[in-house]
């Protein structure tokens, strides 16, 4: 058997066991995981989702870059966005809803029915060298992306985890180019080079890049990644040529030189290189195998012939990644629901499994933090680079620790290598082989503490708790920078000297905001105090959990005659003038938004607002206008933004307040209108799988609130049965009355006892068991309202 059917078989003999698991959800649904994804949600309204081709957790991304007719801005920072019809490249690499202005997009390959006449870098307006299409010639699937462009040009595109497979079919009579714009990374690149081999029908490169929100600081307007490449052709290559900014070198088998960054973090117009390759269009498609690497060329080739070897048909490539994302999806089955909802729900698994990215090779080389090449070792059997710490914490790494502790421990391990990189900081979002210090906090702590807590054990906890203690006890030279600010404030725990005197950040800081970096701090406190339990450094429990009690000397009780609310503090103890409509002191919200922003305390909280009634008022006023009408998202900012992180935990307040039945019905409110199988159907950036991962916990019926820890809120499930597969123990969860408008909890058992509490221990969440909701369309007032009954919180005493 050849090479690439061996490891086709080989992909399917791993997946059987799970897709048996899955098998009796699929037989009623007639609907693999696969084949309910639609990679079209969220390419527009902001959701900022791609629908190339890539595996679970792939290294490598082929999509499509749009373009809105400016040549030096992506038309999304995912690249695609769905309104843009439009296309100028398709390209290896991607983000899936990181907002700022793009990442990666790197090396696009173009496919052009013209002879090269002017440089493509050049092409300031995309009006020449690119191709627009609609989207009833346009197929994405799980894997596989198909379009035909209305030059006749037909593309598909296929992934395996390091590398790619395209099928370029040009049309008859016309000329049959393909342009590899080698320096056009979606923000820019600082150097680039590419070198066509003729003879062995190759094309082989690098490209420098990095930049991510470079445009809003010039902390970031640098490079800290290469790419290399390789990428074979299975037809001759007939003529060939370069550009390298303005100038056209016909014949030319080489060009270098990057975009630049140019003043402002954006590439510079009209520079650039790449190549062009002729092709005989008489000769039938064109297919392309890629690998790449972020350690070596010689790596990039040793991916590719692992993963694609030469023979490997792209029905094969295809089939290969729905294998692998069948394996992925199906550690959750669900049945029940409509085709909408499904396709909804697996998408938004697809995106939560999209990210962290496999980073090291198949012989276990990555590029480090340090910038030099290092190898997996111990029990790690992956690095994974790309994190968007701020986002992820809240409910991603739970979700992907739950359904495979391993990566989850290669996760965490992952980050530790990081930093152990980076001079011992944690950076709180990094691309690739560097960091890049966006938004807030010190999210790599209770980033680590739920990966722990959901079950991936297998890293050196006992080096990463140490390396964390000494970052937040011990202040540096960036914490002490402003450097990036505001949004990209270099320091790991910007400010860290006022924190240990003060015991809060004032409003003048090295921070983004005062009021929103003191709870960023409370809550990586309180996830470094389960850290040291974990350990058994009580010493330590006890004084991150006094100091995650920090968030009190920042509730001003009589900020406005409604109550108390979170606000900025100066250093001299003095409050400065407020109103809760302000974003001074906060990060992407409002003060009324961040005063539910204390997940580990939320009794403490209540108890401030003056008890539960009056908590859960405040509450009710958040989450409906003056009329009483629903404002879940852009109804001002005194109103809760289910688009955005920050108000994401607050629905599921109402479960600690003893009044499950209104996180009942706002959860399924968000999940039936915010959430949808449309190109809009997400309602903001997906920040690389945040959000899709919030309505999958969501849908099922359950949130991790309390970071750190594995105790489960519960809502009400969307569909009418669903199994998460464990090595530990499944759970199966059974609503036979679940549906749309059917919210709300009329009793529930587990593992056939009556359970009266509206939250689960972490012991289900290790070991499974058996949820069986009774539901109804009416409110059940009764169920789960015994306050002796209500969620744990941790109090910490006021200091």
């Amino acid at each position: 058997m050849s090479r690439s059917v061996a490891s086709i078989k080989s992909l399917v003999l791993c997946a059987s066991v799970s897709l048996a698991m899955a098998g009796s959800a699929w037989a009623q649904s007639a609907v693999s995981p696969a084949d309910a994804v639609n990679p079209l949600i969220g390419t527009t309204n902001g959701g900022d989702t791609f629908p190339g081709a890539v595996m679970p957790f792939g290294m490598l991304q082929w999509s499509p870059e749009n373009t809105r007719g400016k040549h030096t801005h992506t038309a999304s920072p995912s690249g695609y966005e769905y309104k843009a019809t439009r296309i100028r490249g398709f390209s290896l690499t991607h983000l899936s809803g990181a907002g700022c202005a793009g990442a990666s997009g790197d090396v696009p390959f173009m496919p052009i029915t013209q002879a090269v006449t002017s440089s493509p870098s050049a092409d300031l307006k995309d009006g020449t060298y690119a191709s627009d299409f609609t989207h009833a010639n346009e197929m994405a699937k799980a894997g596989d992306y198909r379009v035909t462009l209305a030059d006749g040009v037909k593309v598909e595109l296929g992934a395996a985890m390091r590398s790619g497979m395209a099928s370029f079919s040009f049309p008859a009579g016309k000329p049959a180019n393909l342009l590899i714009r080698a320096s056009d990374s979606e923000v820019g690149s600082s150097d680039s080079q590419v070198q066509v081999d003729k003879a062995a029908n190759t094309v082989s490169g690098s490209v420098t890049s990095g930049n991510f929100c470079g445009y809003l600081a010039k902390a970031d307007q640098r490079s800290y990644y290469t790419l290399y490449y390789v990428a074979s052709f299975d037809q001759p290559i007939g003529d060939v040529g370069a550009w390298e900014n303005d100038q056209v070198k016909p014949g030319s088998t080489s060009a270098k030189g990057g975009t630049g960054y140019g003043d402002k973090g954006f590439p510079e117009p009209g520079k650039g290189s790449g190549v062009w390759l002729a092709f005989d269009p008489a000769k039938g498609p064109v297919t392309v195998r890629v690998g790449i690497s972020y350690v070596s060329l010689a790596n990039a080739k040793a991916n590719l012939e692992a993963e694609i070897p030469k023979g490997t048909s792209l029905a094969h490539v295809h089939d290969a990644a729905r294998t692998a994302w069948n394996d992925a999806l199906g550690r959750i089955a669900v049945d029940g629901g409509t085709p909408d909802q499904r396709a909804t729900f697996y998408t938004a698994l697809y995106h939560v499994l999209m990210h962290p990215n496999v980073y090291s090779d198949v012989n276990g080389e990555y590029r480090g933090f340090d910038q030099q090449t290092h190898r997996v070792d111990g029990s790690q059997k992956i690095q994974y680079a790309n994190f968007s710490g701020w986002d992820i914490y809240r409910s991603h790494l739970q979700l992907v620790t739950w359904i495979n502790p391993k990566i989850g421990s290669d996760i965490a391990q992952s980050l530790y290598n990081q930093a152990r990189q980076n001079d011992g900081e944690w950076d709180r979002w990094t691309h690739n082989s560097g960091g890049t210090h966006v938004m807030s906090g010190d999210p790599a702590v209770p980033a680590l503490a739920d990966i722990y807590a959901f079950g991936g054990r297998d890293f050196d906890l006992k080096g990463a708790y140490a390396s964390l203690v000494k970052a937040a006890t011990v202040p540096t030279a960036h914490d002490s920078s402003d450097d990036g600010c505001n949004v990209e404030c270099v320091g790991q725990r910007p400010s860290l000297d006022q924190w240990l005197k003060l015991h809060y950040i004032a409003t003048q800081s090295h921070a983004w905001g005062g009021a929103a970096e003191t709870l960023e701090d409370v809550t990586a406190d309180f996830a470094l105090s389960q850290l040291a339990a974990q350990v058994g450094d009580k010493a330590g429990e006890k004084q991150f959990l006094t100091r995650a009690g920090y968030w009190r000397n920042i509730f001003n009780p009589n900020a406005t005659p409604e109550g108390g609310y979170i606000q900025n503090r100066n250093a001299d103890g003095s409050w400065p003038a407020f109103k809760p409509e302000t974003d001074d002191g906060f990060v992407e919200a409002s003060a009324a938004v961040y005063l539910w922003m204390i997940p580990f305390d939320v009794h403490g909280l209540f108890d401030e607002l003056g008890g539960y009634q009056k908590a859960s008022a405040r509450l009710d006023r958040f989450f409906h206008d003056d009329s009483g009408k629903w404002a879940l998202t852009k109804a001002g900012p005194l109103h809760s933004e289910l688009d955005n992180e920050p108000s994401v935990a607050a629905p599921w307040l109402y479960d600690f307040a003893g009044q499950p039945s209104k996180t009942q019905e706002s959860v399924r409110i968000v999940v039936n209108t915010l959430w949808k199988n449309t190109p809009d159907g997400i309602p903001g950036n997906d920040d690389l799988g945040e959000m899709s991962s919030w309505y999958v916990w969501s849908a099922l019926g359950m949130y991790p609130e309390i970071p750190g820890r594995a105790e489960l809120m519960l809502g009400s499930p969307l569909f009418t049965h669903a199994v998460v597969h464990r090595a530990g123990g499944d759970l199966v969860i059974d609503a036979p009355q679940a549906g749309t408008d059917v919210p709300f909890v009329h009793a529930l058992t587990f593992n056939g006892k009556a359970h009266v509490k509206p939250w689960l221990p972490a012991s289900v969440v290790e070991h499974g068991g058996h949820l069986n909701f009774s539901l109804q369309s009416s409110a059940d007032t009764s169920w789960g309202s015994d306050l002796k009954y209500v969620p744990p919180s941790f109090s910490p005493p006021h200091s």
